[in-house]
């Protein structure tokens, strides 16, 4: 498609001349025409994939780490007869996760956590485990392989601790050398569990009834992983500094006190874990939502004696089974669902193109409108007198609405109306409201949280997992005050003033930002970009021009850009090859600073067009979403559809502004 559009898009010329300007507005005409045709292909593309009801749900796919978890919940729920091998509850199912876990084992042995990735200790040692339950001769050329490279990799030593923890609960791993997740957190004086992170809440509460009530299960045929001990390497706990020495000394304090405590304070602990589980699984798809949450739910109502056909239980395992993508010969696994976060900014790139099918768009926003909260959730124990709001992730999580999906809702909502405009109206005014009640102390927005930065808790021993904390970040806080700002907050408003600070502050040296839910400095760059911009602070000018040449300077030679997830583990850019998703974010935040006419934006465009499919859809290779830093990443399968429409609807709009000049590079 490069030669329909690449020969009408005018070559950067002067602006000196009235014929050079005349030719120029002929071309730009051109120009638009084609891109009209294009950007049609997509938005007729993306209307496709709406849902009779009106939403957008694409698959949102990860690592190989689900499936090995998997099979871990199969062994706990249908446990070998006693020393005897196992019996999978599903042979077929079986076959297809040995299948697709052969299928991505790396060259070198491993399994990695994105693609392109390197091998990953955790990610391998599951899916070798989970290998070895199914049956793999573990002589085998994959099972040899995998072994050598976790040995190479440090062996179990080398794992987090929820890698040790699910291994132990099999008898795989020693008992005594992972953390303890006591259930006492549930009646310590106090707001102790909602300094955590809302994921890690819902992970650790039913993990701590595991471990409270000492349930555990056997693996099959005395099976062992002691071939992946590396050989001369301590299996205790790492001891890091003086602060994570003295929570390993509470650690074994909480591990006496499991074997000789009370028991009457301990079952009071258990029943109140009980309790707020049970209370956090109604209005939601499963605990939290996700996948660990919901699959630790299943295990502990098992450990407390729940049987097969009690509601609670049929119900968790249904949302959990839910999330499996079984299609044929293929499985695979989505660590939730991501309706309200597709749907908005579906609707918002389509709202963009200005020519959209108003009944499909009125559809989107009675959708949207029927999954807004109205429940207090954990945020109220923070807020207790903010009145509810907001919007989740998912379906349904009524705990956790998402400040970073009811900011994309409101925006959406600016482009789309429903059939009932006083309810909008009314919605539009709470989740402003509710997002307002929201912004931390430092002035910007976390994902679900207020002021959830307690960094001693980074210190215990299973905070390891990089998601112990909820903090602020740049692109929340962009997407905050670009929904805010374009809802009548002026610039002198306080909570823009505080957030615009934020972003000042937090911007890297190099003009970039951190991407805390996207990969990763293209994604925190283009959102705190679009968010200043929208404020019209007179503060943001230079540091949005900043901005703007870093993203410039990282332009890959073929016009694209991209970003590899190896730059969480470096703390700065790693080029990778060019994504229709990121190559769209930097457009977007470049269009947003006013380099629409530059001549970077239009070998981007080109770009993006020149890889469009004839269906009107792209191929993307790589991971470009993410779950949490280092540890886990997310592959959104309708980004790739949606940000480049939003970006060629936005350079359309600029072509259409007024004759094409392009200017010179910056």
């Amino acid at each position: 498609m490069r030669e329909q559009f690449g020969s009408a898009v005018p070559a950067i010329v002067s602006v000196g001349s009235l014929e050079l300007d005349q030719q120029n507005e002929e071309l730009s005409q051109q120009s638009i025409t084609q891109l009209e045709q294009q950007l049609s292909l997509t938005a007729e593309a993306l209307l496709r994939k709406q849902h009779a009801d009106g939403y957008w749900c694409g698959d949102l796919t990860a690592d190989s780490t689900l499936a090995s978890d998997y099979v871990l919940l199969q062994l706990w729920l249908f446990p070998p007869e006693e020393g005897g091998a196992w019996t999978p509850p599903c042979a077929q199912r079986t076959a297809k996760l040995v299948r697709y876990l052969k299928a991505c084992q790396l060259a070198d042995g491993g399994w990695n956590l994105f693609a392109q990735g390197e091998a990953d200790v955790n990610a391998t040692v599951k899916a070798y485990t989970a290998l070895k339950i199914m049956g793999e001769d573990v002589d085998s050329r994959c099972m040899r392989a995998a072994r050598e490279r976790i040995l190479e990799l440090g062996g179990l030593q080398a794992c987090n601790s929820y890698t040790k923890i699910n291994l132990s609960l099999f008898g795989l791993f020693p008992r005594e050398f992972v953390p303890t997740v006591p259930a006492e957190i549930m009646i310590v004086p106090g707001s102790f569990l909602y300094e955590m992170s809302s994921w890690t809440r819902t992970i650790i509460v039913p993990l701590s009834i595991i471990q409270g009530l000492g349930a555990q299960r056997t693996a099959p045929s005395g099976m062992t992983l002691q071939e992946l001990i590396y050989p001369g390497s301590p299996i205790t706990m790492p001891r890091k500094d003086l602060t994570s020495e003295l929570f390993l000394h509470a650690d074994k304090l909480l591990k006496h006190w499991e074997r000789r405590g009370v028991q009457k304070i301990r079952g009071r602990a258990i029943a109140a874990a009980e309790r707020w589980m049970l209370e956090h699984l109604q209005h939601s798809e499963g605990l939290g939502a996700i996948y660990p949450s919901m699959m630790y739910a299943i295990m502990a109502m098992d450990s407390l004696g729940y049987e097969r056909d009690q509601p609670d239980m049929i119900e968790a395992i249904r949302h959990f089974d839910e999330l499996l993508l079984e299609r044929e010969d293929v499985i695979e696994f989505q660590p939730c669902k991501s309706p309200v976060w597709d749907t908005a900014i579906a609707a918002f790139a389509l709202g963009e193109t200005g020519d959209i099918d108003t009944e499909s768009m009125t559809r989107a926003a009675d959708w949207l409108l029927s999954k807004e909260v109205r429940r207090k959730g954990d945020w109220s124990a923070k807020r207790p007198n903010l009145r509810p709001s907001g919007w989740a992730f998912e379906f349904a999580n009524d705990f956790y609405p998402d400040i970073d999906d009811t900011a994309m809702v409101l925006l959406a909502l600016q482009h789309i109306r429903a059939s009932n405009p006083g309810r909008q109206a009314r919605a539009e005014q709470r989740a402003i409201d509710w997002l307002l009640g929201m912004q931390s102390a430092d002035g910007g927005w976390a994902a679900f949280d207020v002021d959830n930065d307690w960094q001693l808790l980074n210190k215990v021993p299973f905070a390891d997992h990089n998601a112990m904390l909820d903090p602020t970040c740049a692109d929340i806080t962009g997407r905050v005050l670009e929904a805010l700002s374009k809802r009548g907050l002026g610039p002198k408003h306080p909570a823009i003033v505080k957030g615009v600070q934020y972003l000042l502050s937090s911007q890297e040296q190099n003009g970039s930002w951190y991407g805390r839910w996207g990969v990763n400095y293209v994604y925190g760059t283009f959102l705190a970009m679009r968010g200043l911009i929208a404020t019209g602070d007179s503060r943001a000018h230079s540091a949005v021009e900043k901005a703007a040449r870093w993203l410039l300077s990282v332009q890959n030679k073929d016009g694209g850009w991209g970003e590899s997830c190896v730059s969480y583990e470096v703390d700065r850019f790693v080029a990778a090859e060019s994504t229709p998703t990121q190559t769209a974010w930097a457009l977007v935040g470049l269009m947003a600073s006013g380099k629409g006419r530059s001549s970077q934006v239009q070998r981007g465009i080109e770009w993006l067009l020149e890889n469009q499919r004839a269906d009107g859809d792209w191929d993307e290779a790589l991971t470009t979403g993410t779950g949490f830093p280092n540890v886990f990443y997310l592959s959104y399968h309708l980004y790739r559809m949606y940000f480049p429409a939003l970006a060629l609807a936005t350079y359309r709009r600029e072509l259409m502004r007024a004759p094409m000049r392009m200017q010179a590079t910056i």
